[in-house]
Parts: C-alpha cells; sequence; structure tokens
C-alpha cells in the first residue's frame, strides 16, 4: 500500500491563498476581492462581457491573456519546487491489476512539455487547430489534454465506444489535423480515413507499430522537455465537445481558456470543495466535459490530487474495493453508480478515506441518497449542468439538502425559471431552467456551435440561455427537476415528469430501476407508461398482481393521475455511455418511431 503524505487541512488555506494570489497578481489589475461563502473566503463571482478588447467583470478587470497550462499548472510546479507544497501526486492512476503511476505537477509538466513538442514538431500543429483524442482512463489522456493547453491546441475529446461512422462524422465536422488513440479503434480510424482530407496525422498510444500511424509513446520519449507555453487569451478556443446527440445530431460544442480554465480559479468552491490534500476520483468516461471539469480543470485549480481507474467495466465490487484500498477523499459519479452501490451489503467495506460524494448527470433518486446516507454515513451533494454551460447547480458542503433538488445555482450564473416568452416565473412554478446571458454573458458558458450559427441563435430567448430543461424553484433559491422539454409527458392535459414518477417507483422494494415514457392511448391521447427493471427478489413474482402493487404505490407517493397506466418490466433500461436513461429510445418504441 502507498500512502499519501496529507496536508493538514490548516495549511491547505494557505497554499491555496498562496496559489490563487500568485495567478491572479501576475495578471497586475485583478486583485481578491472579500466575500464569503459558508464561511470561506472566495472572489467576486460575476458575468464577463468583451468591448474592444477590454475584459469586464462587475466592474473589475478580467485579464486579456490566460492559459492554465502556464498561469495554474505550472504556479502548483513551482511551489513544488520551492517547498511550497509536499510533491502529493497529481495523478494517480492505478490500472486495478497491481500497475500504478503516480506524477508530482513537476513531472506532469516536464511530460506535458514534451508531448507538446510532438504536437508541435512531428505533427505540425499550430495554435487553433484541432486533435480528435479518442483515449480510455489512461495517463496519456491527461498528458495530450495539457500539451494541447500548452500549443493552443484545440482538444476534442471522444469516448472509445464511438464507431467508424461517429468517428468520421467528427473527423468531418471538426476538420482535425490530427487523431490521437489506441490501437484498439486505429482499424476504426484506417476504415474513414479517406473520406476525412483534413486528417493528416495519427498518433496511436500503444506499445506496437501500425502502418499509417506514429507511435505517441515513443515520439514523447525522444522529444525535449524544453517547450515554451503559447500566449493564449482568455476567450481563445481551448477545448470542444460534442453533444450527446439525444435530440438530434451532435453538436460541437466550443469551450474558451476563460469558461474551462479561468472559471474554477476566479470562482473559488463554485461547485467542488476540495483542498490539496484531497483525492478526487471522477468516473466520467474521458469523451465527456464532466470529466474534464471533475477530473482535470477543477481539481488542479485547487491543487488536488486526480485519482484515475481505467473502469472498462462500471461493476460495483471494483468500486466499493478500490474505495476501501485507496485514499480518495472525494468521488464523482452518475446517479446510476450509486443506484448501484447501494443494491450491495456495504457493511463488508470501510472506505479508507472517502467523506465527500458529488452526483451529476441526471437526478439523484432521493431513495438513493437516503440508503447511500444510511448504510454509509455520507451525504451525496448533487450537481447539474451541460456540455454548453459546465456546473450550472451544485449543493455545496454546508447547505442544507434538500432531496430531489441539485442545489442552488453555480457562480457566476444567474439561473431562472422561465416561460415560452422568457418571462421569469415565480417560485413553484414550473418552466425552462434559463441562463441570464444579456447584458454580460457569463464566464463558464460555451463559445458556440462551431460552424452552426443557427443552432448558436437558437439557444437563446430573450435575455436567457436557454436549456431544454424544465424545472422549478422554490422560495429559497433551490432548484428542481422535471425532465427534458421532450420528456414531459401530457396524458389529458396533466403535464407529468418521468423523474417523479421514476423516484416513486424506486421506494418500492421490489423496482432496482425504472423510467417512465409517454405511451399512446385512444381516449387520453397519451399516458404514462413504465419500464421496470425488479430485484431479484421479486423476479418470480406474478407479474399482474405486482403491477397493480406498483401502480396503487405510485398513486400514494405522489399524485394519483401520474401513476404509471402501462408497466413493462425489462432486463436493463437502454442507457448513453455516461449512463443517463435514453427515455428518447423507449418513447419511440411506444410511439412505433423507431
Amino acid at each position: 500500500m502507498i500512502l499519501l503524505t496529507l496536508v493538514p487541512r490548516s495549511n491547505c488555506s494557505t497554499m491555496k491563498t498562496l496559489l490563487r494570489s500568485a495567478i491572479l497578481t501576475s495578471f497586475g489589475r485583478i486583485q481578491p476581492l472579500p466575500g464569503s461563502l459558508h464561511g470561506h473566503r472566495r472572489l467576486l463571482s460575476a458575468p464577463i462581457s468583451a468591448k474592444s478588447g477590454v475584459l469586464s467583470s462587475g466592474g473589475q478587470q478580467l485579464p486579456e491573456y490566460f492559459n492554465y497550462a502556464s498561469d495554474v499548472l505550472d504556479k502548483w510546479s513551482q511551489m513544488e519546487k520551492d517547498g511550497k507544497r509536499p510533491p502529493n501526486p497529481a495523478l494517480w492512476w492505478i490500472n486495478g491489476r497491481g500497475g500504478e503511476v503516480r506524477w508530482s505537477f513537476e513531472e506532469l509538466g516536464a511530460l506535458s512539455r514534451k508531448a507538446a513538442n510532438v504536437l508541435s514538431d512531428h505533427c505540425g500543429l499550430q495554435k487553433g487547430d484541432r486533435v480528435v483524442v479518442i483515449l480510455p482512463r489512461i495517463p496519456e489522456w491527461w498528458l495530450v489534454t495539457v500539451a494541447c493547453l500548452r500549443t493552443g491546441v484545440v482538444a476534442i475529446p471522444g469516448t472509445t465506444q464511438l464507431t467508424a461512422k461517429d468517428i468520421q462524422y467528427r473527423l468531418q465536422a471538426s476538420k482535425a489535423k490530427c487523431l490521437i488513440t489506441t490501437d484498439a479503434l486505429a482499424p476504426a480510424v484506417d476504415s474513414i480515413a479517406a473520406e476525412c482530407p483534413f486528417l493528416k496525422t495519427r498518433l496511436m498510444v500503444s506499445e506496437g507499430k501500425r502502418d499509417g500511424w506514429s507511435n505517441f509513446s515513443s515520439l514523447c520519449k525522444e522529444a525535449s522537455a524544453d517547450h515554451t507555453c503559447v500566449k493564449t487569451k482568455l476567450l481563445d478556443p481551448m477545448m470542444a465537445f460534442f453533444t450527446s446527440g439525444t435530440t438530434g445530431s451532435p453538436k460541437m460544442a466550443e469551450h474558451s481558456q476563460g469558461s474551462l480554465g479561468f472559471r474554477p480559479v476566479w470562482n473559488e468552491r463554485y461547485w467542488l470543495d476540495l483542498t490539496p490534500s484531497d483525492t478526487m476520483w471522477c468516473t466520467a468516461d474521458t469523451g465527456w466535459v464532466v470529466a474534464a471539469i471533475g477530473s482535470l480543470f477543477d481539481p488542479w485549480a485547487l491543487g488536488s490530487g486526480v485519482f484515475v481507474h481505467p473502469l472498462p467495466q462500471v461493476e460495483s465490487t471494483t468500486i466499493l474495493n478500490t474505495l476501501s484500498r485507496f485514499p480518495v477523499t472525494a468521488i464523482l459519479g452518475a446517479p446510476t453508480l450509486f443506484r448501484m452501490l447501494v443494491q450491495n451489503d456495504l457493511t463488508s467495506y470501510r472506505f479508507m478515506s472517502l467523506k465527500y460524494c458529488v452526483s451529476g448527470g441526471e437526478p439523484l433518486n432521493p431513495e438513493v441518497l437516503e440508503q447511500w446516507k444510511s448504510k454509509t454515513g455520507l451525504d451525496i451533494f448533487e450537481v447539474y449542468g451541460q456540455t454548453e454551460t459546465g456546473m450550472t447547480c451544485s449543493t455545496l458542503r454546508g447547505m442544507k439538502i434538500k432531496p430531489g433538488s441539485m442545489g442552488k445555482a453555480c457562480a457566476p450564473y444567474d439561473v431562472q425559471i422561465v416561460d415560452e416568452d422568457a418571462n421569469v416565473l415565480p417560485p413553484e412554478k414550473e418552466g425552462t431552467i434559463a441562463i441570464k446571458v444579456k447584458p454580460e454573458r457569463p464566464l463558464g458558458l460555451f463559445s458556440c456551435y462551431v460552424d452552426n450559427p443557427e443552432k448558436t441563435a437558437a439557444t437563446e430567448r430573450g435575455s436567457f440561455y436557454i436549456t431544454g430543461d424544465r424545472g422549478k424553484k422554490d422560495k429559497d433559491g433551490y432548484v428542481w427537476f422535471v425532465g427534458r422539454d421532450d420528456d414531459i409527458i401530457n396524458a389529458s392535459g396533466y403535464r407529468i415528469g418521468p423523474f417523479e414518477v421514476e423516484s416513486a417507483l424506486l421506494e418500492h422494494p421490489a423496482v432496482t430501476e425504472a423510467a417512465a415514457v409517454s405511451s399512446p392511448d385512444p381516449l387520453r391521447g397519451e399516458v404514462v407508461k413504465a419500464f421496470v427493471v425488479l430485484s431479484l427478489k421479486y423476479t418470480s413474482q406474478d407479474k399482474e398482481k405486482l403491477t397493480h402493487e406498483l401502480q396503487e404505490h405510485v398513486k400514494k407517493v405522489t399524485a394519483p393521475y401520474k401513476y404509471p397506466r402501462k408497466v413493462e418490466f425489462v432486463q436493463e433500461l437502454p442507457k448513453t455511455i455516461t449512463g443517463k436513461i435514453r427515455r428518447n429510445e423507449l418513447r419511440k418504441k411506444e410511439w412505433g418511431d423507431v
């Protein structure tokens, strides 16, 4: 067992202050401003605007230039060299079979400079060029991403579950000049490469060789560790993410140095409460924005270590054993992860250091939150966001947890519930979840959908960015998710959100998972149909009797009109790669639109 040298928490705030001071004062005009959030000092959280090339935030000037690699990561590296920060791993990777990689910030800096030289010299990439990065949870994903930051190359992550057709679409849409992946996906890339004229270089992370490919690891070993970080502006493009495509073809949402890199520096603790003594494990796939936020930009902005397990299969025993063996203090996972974990007998596991659990990606059912709390003694703090917005709402440590709510707006966002005319609705009134973007567009929001001005413009209604999610806000400012606009079920004039029906079903001991969608009905137009995955103890029970029992249960737990008039028992529910239930697939099946 290799243990971290943990820093006393009293020293952690001092180190964060030193780093933040070093970062912010290096820009000259920016000064920390007083304020409080549950007893913690923070910087002013306010929107930014660009006028005549000058960036401002609530009357305070922001830097015109910023680069996360040189202005954040290299600052931590220098503090290590100066003995002001213990050499706790910046990245701690295990493969589950005894293999292990641990890099300090100083080591990460040296290795990423080598990788930057590979991109610049071997690949001929320049600032603003795009590279598609399709790598699993291996150290090279973090290495390549930081190398892109150093060179100003725009990284476009992709999940390893992409097909050849998916890869072709992304290469053609992005006009990427380079692609980096493993030998597992190399044949798929080769099969469509001829259709992608912009693709000039293919790098393979592998021990082997392949015609038409350069070996990334070999090139890094031979490359110089001497590299000068490019100068980038706060609003320069930094990364782009393809949306999940649940409501149409995936769109390429572009983020800037400011929206991903500077936001966690400027808005301390806007959703994540970590210190340099913490070790963060984000279980998200590297193809999604939550991986960049939860396992790179935000924890490293706070000097925290990032823990990684490849998780070739997301499976309970692996995660529970890892939490028991390694000093992971914080974990971020989808609700599916926690739903899966609470099905286990947790009395045989004792988590080594875990004290902070965060859930995001879709709403967390209150029943799961309560079970996790009763079995582990730990709370789960919900966050909500999108590819385009990053973290939008969160329940911070120190806030009252309201089961079923995703917390309050994250700085610097002003989150409101609006109607179809972009009018702000009063508390408890259901509408569209929206972020105010006028007169100033808040730092954190994506820049645009690349080469798609019509889709970009369509995200705004009046003074607001429209998320496409339905919700409501209570009198205390907590936001409650109802469902995607296209998930809402309209039965006999009653609008029913699937989440409330699913949560009610999950309270019954027979139900392991559930999804509620609309289903055609000759009398009512449409009704609620529930797809239910049963727990093992109930799989052999009479299904007709169990259907009636579940229907009566939902009537008692929630409003009677919301009960599922149709119930279908299934072995599993269709899900996205990130673990979200694909209700649209179930809905299409019901309506014959397959």
